[in-house]
């Protein structure tokens, strides 16, 4: 049995889901994509791609933002 599951929350790919769901943005900055190695097809689907000034631009209207390295 999982963490999640013996904690009884959701599992990472269920909180994705629902936030897709409810509309919620997910943006992928592609220079640490870069940097990192990582390909668009090892991410999730229906995210979108976007360099830092993009992002930085999306994030300041948005009302919430998570950055995660």
């Amino acid at each position: 049995m999982t963490i999640p599951k013996k904690k009884n929350v959701y599992s990472l790919q269920e909180l994705v889901k629902q936030a897709q769901e409810q509309g919620i943005k997910f943006i992928a900055c592609t220079m640490t994509m870069d940097l990192m190695g990582i390909k668009k097809e090892e991410l999730i689907p229906d995210i979108d791609f976007a360099g830092v000034a993009t992002f930085v631009d999306v994030a300041k209207s948005g009302h919430s933002t998570l950055f995660i390295s």
